[in-house]
């Protein structure tokens, strides 16, 4: 085994990746609100990767009530953060981040370093396994994956048993999005090319809803 080269190809792959992030650090977002107001954060050249609009985030936040005073979150396709980071900012009490990508996931740790994000838990790996295994429940879930993978009512049928009762879910894509069945849709809206909804679930006994026993 020659040491020295495997040395040598293990400096270069790291000085690669550093090059990567520090090109991740022009593309920036800012948090609209809260104690992180005017804040940049990070995020990569990654494909399918595009942060929230700022007009989608503000009109979402203005529906959701402007805080979430100890609400715990899900950002389940996570990306640049914008939407966890912006929920942390506004009192959010935990937001968990699920990001598969590596680099993605390097800045957003990195991100909450900056930030100081104490309350922030960064998971890798892919956003529907996490969401079908894990046992944690929140008050909302953030469903905004890459448009092109159409992945949005299958990420509701796995977040359903997660939501707690009252949750509420955040749906975006480029394209008008009805409510599958067992979901009702609260409010929506369009910004240009991008789609955003809140739904809530709707029970799972529609007798429920007559009061009938």
């Amino acid at each position: 085994m020659n040491l020295p080269q495997e040395s040598a190809c293990r400096s270069e792959f790291r000085q690669s990746q550093d090059r990567l992030v520090r090109r991740a650090k022009s593309n920036r977002v800012r948090i609209i609100a809260g104690v992180w107001r005017s804040r940049l954060i990070s995020f990569p050249s990654v494909a399918g990767l595009r942060p929230s609009p700022d007009r989608v985030r503000e009109t979402l936040f203005n529906w959701l009530g402007q805080t979430l005073d100890g609400l715990t979150c899900l950002d389940l396709f996570a990306g640049s953060g914008a939407l966890g980071f912006e929920a942390l900012s506004r009192g959010a009490a935990s937001v968990v981040m699920v990001e598969r990508n590596p680099l993605a996931l390097k800045v957003l740790r990195e991100n909450a370093k900056v930030l100081k994000a104490a309350n922030a838990t960064i998971v890798g790996g892919d956003a529907l396994e996490f969401a079908r295994s894990t046992e944690s429940r929140f008050d909302l879930i953030f469903v905004d994956p890459p448009y092109d993978l159409r992945l949005q009512v299958a990420a509701l049928t796995a977040i359903r048993r997660l939501l707690s009762e009252g949750g509420r879910a955040y749906v975006e894509g480029d394209e008008a999005f009805s409510a599958p069945p067992g979901w009702s849709v609260v409010k929506s809206a369009r910004a240009g090319k991008v789609h955003f909804c809140v739904l809530k679930r709707e029970p799972d006994d529609p007798r429920s809803l007559s009061g009938n026993v």
